[in-house]
């Protein structure tokens, strides 16, 4: 069953709820999310605040999937950027499917609806999306149409002696 995506949802109690449990259920099970595993909500929560202050802003989106029982099971946030010499394409940050959906396609079909969002702000041309070397993210991402553009060796430690690349992934829409 396929997942209903909406994008701006009303952020109330519930859905932050469902996002704070979504990004740590993501990240014990050893996602790429900005967190290495073991974290708590509360490890979460500041990360959360910063996003729904960018939201408040106008700065950044909000785009979930609902499972076929009502439950959040996918999130990303796409970020406009603020540098008028590069408003012309958006980041994505904090692409998340439940584990438990895990190896449905949810994760394309995420993919799918946040390049459609995209397609919906005036003037996006593309969108970027960076990713943790050494678990094949890549590969995922470009099976989805995106094109690794840049690579800096080593730029997230994840934890003393294992450090990463960071990889830059490009969609254009056109």
């Amino acid at each position: 069953m396929a997942l209903s995506f909406r994008l701006d949802p009303p952020i109330d109690p519930a859905l932050r709820d469902g996002v704070l449990a979504l990004w740590t259920d993501v990240s014990n099970a050893g996602g790429a999310v900005g967190f290495v595993a073991p974290v708590t909500v509360e490890d979460i929560r500041y990360e959360w605040l910063k996003h729904l202050t960018g939201l408040a802003e106008g700065q950044k989106r909000l785009l979930v999937g609902y499972d076929e029982d009502g439950r959040l099971a996918a999130a990303v946030f796409l970020t406009h950027n603020t540098h008028r010499l590069m408003r012309h394409w958006v980041w994505l940050y904090t692409v998340m499917v439940h584990p438990r959906h895990q190896g449905r396609g949810y994760g394309r079909d995420l993919l799918d609806a946040a390049a459609d969002a995209a397609r919906t702000l005036d003037g996006i041309e593309a969108v970027r999306l960076s990713c943790r070397g050494g678990m094949g993210l890549e590969n995922f991402y470009a099976s989805c149409g995106y094109k690794e553009v840049g690579r800096v060796p080593g730029a997230i430690r994840v934890a003393d002696g294992d450090d990463r690349d960071e990889i830059t992934m490009l969609l254009p829409l056109n």
